[in-house]
């Protein structure tokens, strides 16, 4: 009786790890694609955020995954494409993507791959997903609420300076955000409107001088303060846009709170670390045996308004107590 005990809780112990080892089989190794339009120093902190949470899960990185990097080098959308064809032609398991730009890129490159979105900000409105609850095909992954957000920026903005009437809007030129930049603008322009600000877009070309010549332009323009769009190569070049409105005595305002730590003024967005780590729990999911259309998107559910003191000092603008009191962070 004993024996038949033991051989009945051996078989139930083996039937129970059976899926985990299915999923996560030993010496298997699952090749992940990473792709990102930006640069890998200016991405570094959300990739280390999204790798520590894949070793959170048990995924670790030369023993049962491989991760294969691919950046953009902020050269443009138009490289994407070669990129995720690569990704492609290596046969990955996967490919997350960060962007609006290479989640178009990798949705053209494969209909069979799975594509996990880490921070796209509208995936409807890019026909990168049918709804974010029933996203279809091979693609899901977060929502930042990217271009919603640009209005509560001007509101901000408003708050900060109540005599603002001009705010120059920083915005990658051509075919860079594409898409993603529109879905910006679409929301910015009649947000501003309602505020009675005058909207100031200003391009930023692809080159050395570029935000030097924005910034430029935006003195020329006379505009009161910035509001940088939310895109990845603007993250990856934050600490020099943030040296420049130093430079020209410009208050601005970012999407991310990365900007603000590199002595930026003020941020209000969505927390993008928790979007890769969110993204790095799709990840495993689906390397598990999930399909990406059973998994509904996610939006951005942690945000966060922080305020730089230093910064403010710095360009001589004086914030009221009642304004400091809303945010949720004040850097001294």
């Amino acid at each position: 009786m004993m024996k038949s005990i033991l051989v009945w809780l051996l078989a139930t112990a083996i039937l129970i790890a059976a899926p985990a080892a299915q999923a996560q089989q030993t010496g298997k190794l699952f090749r992940i694609g990473f792709l990102d339009p930006s640069t890998a120093s200016g991405s570094a902190v959300l990739v280390d955020a999204f790798r520590q949470e894949l070793n959170k899960l048990g995924w670790t990185e030369g023993k049962n995954i491989a991760i294969e990097y691919r950046f953009g080098e902020n050269k443009g959308s138009e490289r994407l494409p070669e990129l995720a064809a690569d990704l492609v032609r290596l046969k990955v398991d996967l490919i997350v993507v960060s962007a609006t730009p290479p989640a178009l890129a990798a949705k053209s490159a494969t209909t069979t791959i799975p594509i996990v979105m880490a921070n796209v900000g509208d995936p409807v409105g890019a026909g990168l997903v049918a709804s974010l609850a029933r996203p279809g095909g091979n693609i899901t992954g977060l929502s930042s609420f990217g271009p919603e957000l640009n209005g509560k920026r001007l509101e901000i903005l408003k708050d900060a300076i109540p005599k603002l009437a001009r705010v120059g809007v920083l915005r990658p030129q051509g075919a860079e955000a594409g898409l993603a930049r529109d879905l910006q603008l679409k929301e910015l322009r009649p947000a501003a409107a309602a505020l009675k600000l005058k909207l100031e877009e200003i391009d930023t070309q692809r080159n050395a001088k570029g935000l030097e010549s924005a910034f430029q332009t935006a003195r020329q323009k006379q505009v009161g303060a910035i509001l940088t769009m939310t895109t990845r190569n603007f993250f990856a070049e934050r600490k020099r846009i943030v040296e420049l409105a130093v430079k020209y005595r410009l208050p601005a305002i970012y999407p991310q709170d990365d900007f603000v730590e590199a002595g930026g003024l003020m941020s209000y967005g969505a927390d993008f670390d928790d979007l890769y780590r969110r993204a790095a729990v799709y990840v495993d999911k689906i390397l598990k045996g999930a399909k990406p259309a059973d998994l509904p998107v996610q939006q951005a559910t942690k945000f966060e308004f922080v305020i730089n003191l230093k910064a403010a000092k710095l360009i001589g603008l004086t914030l009221s107590p009642e304004f400091l009191s809303r945010a949720n962070r004040v850097i001294k």
